[in-house]
């Protein structure tokens, strides 16, 4: 895997599709999940509803935290190591399966495991964009987006409108999308895009007003995502001849659980620690809106991110968020900010750290709460050192 590089990036469809024209195509029904901000929740949530209503489920996110395995998964639960092994060895055994990146790896054998495990419904988190994205090849019966906002401007675009519009390349025609809350530049892209191709393009608070019952995941932003969860489980529902027991739904909803979306825990010998992986504005504002909503002052801020975001755009709400230091940790990833260059953006109290554990050593004794975010990546060292919250019961 370290060979395929996990930053490689090579868009086009052409290697998937070589691929699954050797293997056949997979015939497991898909709902694609696509947009900038909320795609990992919103999937999260879709995937815990269905199985809650007896639908034996795939579930493939990205990127991981601690180990590729977190990135597939069957019923809520990661493959073993020896059945990721030995479907590994497949996609390597698939001709042109030693030429995907890593990504398409990962999608690949993502899939593969679906198959094998007979899932009645997979529900498939792009990684980048839509049109060009790995996870698009499958052609899925339900396309649900997400919030598009400014990220990856050097591969999708430098506007909102090219962003959108390379996301909305994931409708299929005489296929069934669903929206969230969009920017009219975005919902424009998105519509125009359903005209083109003959796509019914489906207004999530049409569909659902205030979701039932209690949240697994906590935020403000996350009933926007429940809705687009709940309104794809009803499209997909009719779709595919399940029923709906509202039960089960409210079930669903309150047993989703995915690590790093305002993931508050408690290490031994640290304060309170508040984990998002909040990483380009539009995340940050929700972070700050959660923040707010729940009434929690960090005392400090543990800070990375990778070197292509829009750093200066977050620096004012990542200040407003707390009064103590803002510490920037090294991390180990090609294209992670220099902690240097952070500090010299951020000024006042921001500091250099050598990594996470000298970052969480510097905090240790302070009452708390302690904000980490910025990265997923930056995330995932704190996972490694603390791999017992990857868990659901160890929240």
């Amino acid at each position: 895997m370290d060979n395929l590089g996990l930053f490689s990036m090579d868009m086009g469809l052409g290697r998937m599709e070589s691929f699954w024209e050797r293997r056949g195509a997979p015939g497991v029904p898909v709902v694609h999940v696509v947009g900038t901000n909320g795609k990992g929740s919103t999937s999260t949530f879709l995937e815990s509803i269905a199985r809650e209503n007896g639908v034996r489920t795939g579930l493939f996110t990205s990127p991981h935290l601690v180990t590729p395995r977190e990135r597939v998964r069957i019923c809520g639960r990661m493959l073993e190591p020896e059945d990721w092994t030995r479907l590994a060895n497949m996609v390597l055994a698939t001709p042109g399966g030693a030429d995907l990146t890593y990504f398409e790896f990962q999608t690949c054998l993502a899939m593969l495991a679906f198959m094998d495990a007979g899932v009645d419904l997979a529900i498939m988190e792009a990684g980048l964009g839509g049109r060009y994205d790995a996870t698009n090849v499958f052609a899925p019966g339900l396309t649900l987006f997400t919030p598009v906002g400014m990220d990856h401007e050097a591969v999708l675009g430098s506007t909102l409108e090219a962003i959108a519009r390379d996301k909305a390349g994931a409708m299929h025609a005489g296929g069934t999308a669903i929206t969230g809350p969009q920017e009219p530049e975005a919902l424009a892209v998105l519509e125009e895009q359903a005209r083109a191709v003959g796509a019914t393009l489906l207004h999530a608070s049409d569909l659902i007003g205030l979701v039932p019952g209690t949240l697994g995941l906590r935020g403000p932003h996350q009933q926007d995502n429940a809705r687009l969860a709940l309104s794809g489980w009803q499209i997909a529902a009719e779709m595919f001849g399940r029923d709906s027991d509202p039960e089960a739904v409210a079930a669903g909803l309150a047993q989703a659980f995915i690590p790093g979306r305002f993931h508050c825990v408690r290490p031994d010998g640290l304060p309170d620690i508040v984990l998002d992986g909040a990483h380009n504005l539009h995340a940050f504002k929700a972070l700050a809106h959660t923040l707010e909503q729940e009434g929690v002052r960090p005392q400090a801020v543990v800070f990375a991110c990778m070197a292509d975001k829009d750093i200066s755009s977050m620096v004012p709400l990542l200040r407003s968020m707390s009064d103590g230091p803002i510490l920037c940790p090294a991390m180990p990833w090609e294209r992670a900010a220099r902690p240097v260059d952070l500090v010299k953006v951020l000024g006042g109290k921001a500091e250099a750290t050598d990594g996470m554990a000298t970052a969480l050593q510097r905090v240790a004794d302070l009452p708390g709460p302690v904000l980490v975010c910025g990265s997923l990546y930056l995330l995932a060292a704190f996972y490694e050192l603390y791999p017992e919250f990857l868990s659901r019961n160890s929240r």
